[in-house]
């Protein structure tokens, strides 16, 4: 566990201390266009920010193949390379969309050869456990054909979430820790290594989204741009491909009988490797539901809309800041759910727990202008939208039993979203950005 976390904060040092350079260069080498219509940020922000998270990448992956334990990981496995081959294609891709805006197609067909160039050195699902069946064994082109699914899929659905300050980085390092949970419980508890680069990819991403994050929170100083987005999307699918197709369930020796009794009998622990998409659920409906209603209209399924669900979101009323709260609490509860009900899916309280804050998620959505105030002791430590109003002198002569102008809260006016000269960000109003 010291040398995963030693890899991740090596990750994420390395990518945090190289966004601050790379923003420079992006604003030299004109990679911040100007504002669209689906925009909600009201100030040209630069992009390529995935280039510090490549590198961040390749620092993690430097420093793991120094390491006594995990150096293990890439003497006995083609995997890391696998993923390092993927994610400079990937990369590059990305940046020249940045800087040139490439057609999608174009981009699809990048990933596509992204996913190929892993599948040729390895990084492939050779089976799938099937409950009540056992193991399936997949043939080289139905292995090849969906592993390159659903790295294109994954790809895709953190490229459609990354729309607000910090919600693809965020979403993506909450399903990275999920997903590490759950790698290191097989690799460590029952001592399989092929779990070992699902692991270390999973702790990998953890640092890169986290190294970004200061950087990217509203108001974001840089974007991650399709750089960085189409970036991470592969590091995670890399980690569900390699644990998926790699880890043989009968191994695991749980229950005693055949194999099909083995798979049968441990479903629960097997959900998220048939359903690696847990993890990222939010996205994969929001990629659905954006290419279900782009079809739906005689549109590209390609083409750029505000009708996501942060868009969504901001209409209704809530806060940019607020939003992206709400998304990371609908990641979290997903993807944490699924790992609990994977330990013990006897657990009643495990159920009970999901749908408490099921209710209260939905509590949220349903409370747009609700605006929390601090206690008077608190202020000093909280944002000035959590203050109370200070009462003003001429309160002093409102009538008893009528408020004061001091006890009113400020009016708060919905704002559309990519409406020019209007920070859409914050659904609030305008906000002073300091001049950099």
């Amino acid at each position: 566990m010291r040398e995963y976390l030693l890899t991740l904060c090596i990750t994420a040092a390395v990518t945090y201390l190289l966004t601050g350079p790379v923003r420079k260069f992006a604003i030299v080498a004109g990679a911040m266009p100007q504002i669209r219509a689906r925009d909600v940020h009201r100030e040209p922000t630069p992009r390529l920010g995935g280039i510090a998270m490549f590198f961040g990448l390749c620092a993690g992956l430097l420093v793991a193949d120094h390491l006594t334990n995990l150096n293990e990981v890439f003497d006995k496995s083609n995997e890391p390379r696998a993923l390092l081959s993927g994610a400079a294609l990937i990369w590059l891709i990305g940046v020249l969309d940045d800087k040139f805006e490439i057609d999608a197609l174009i981009k699809l067909g990048g990933q596509m050869i992204a996913a190929g160039v892993m599948v040729m050195q390895g990084l492939t699902i050779l089976w799938l456990p099937i409950p009540g069946v056992g193991n399936v064994a997949l043939t080289q082109w139905q292995g090849t054909l969906l592993t390159v699914a659903l790295v294109v899929i994954t790809i895709n659905a953190v490229n459609f979430v990354d729309g607000l300050d910090g919600l693809a980085s965020g979403m993506v390092c909450i399903a990275a820790t999920a997903f590490f949970l759950y790698a290191y419980r097989i690799w460590y508890s029952y001592g399989i290594e092929a779990a070992a680069p699902a692991t270390l990819f999973s702790a990998i991403l953890m640092g890169m989204c986290l190294g970004f994050l200061p950087h990217n929170m509203h108001p974001a100083r840089i974007f991650m741009g399709d750089s960085g987005s189409m970036l991470i999307g592969l590091v995670l699918a890399a980690g569900a491909i390699s644990i998926t197709g790699q880890v043989d369930p009968d191994v695991m020796n749980l229950f005693s009988g055949s194999e099909r009794e083995t798979v049968h009998q441990t479903v629960p622990v097997y959900i998220p490797l048939l359903l690696p998409l847990t993890i990222i659920a939010i996205p994969a409906a929001d990629l659905i539901l954006a290419i279900v209603r782009r079809t739906w209209r005689g549109q590209s399924p390609f083409a750029a809309d505000r009708g996501h669900l942060h868009h969504r979101l901001l209409e209704i009323g809530h806060s940019h800041s607020r939003a992206v709260l709400i998304m990371y609490f609908w990641s979290a509860l997903i993807a944490f759910g699924a790992l609990a009900y994977s330990v013990n899916s006897a657990s009643m309280w495990i159920v009970l727990g999901v749908v408490f804050l099921s209710a209260i998620g939905l509590g949220l959505l349903l409370m747009p202008r609700f605006t929390p105030r601090a206690p008077r002791w608190a202020e000093a430590f909280v944002p000035p939208r959590y203050r109370r109003r200070k009462v003003l002198p001429s309160a002093a002569a409102a009538r008893p039993g009528e408020p004061g102008e001091g006890d009113q809260e400020e009016p708060r006016t919905p704002v559309t979203v990519g409406v020019s000269g209007v920070n859409g960000a914050t659904a609030v109003g305008p906000r002073s950005r300091a001049a950099r």
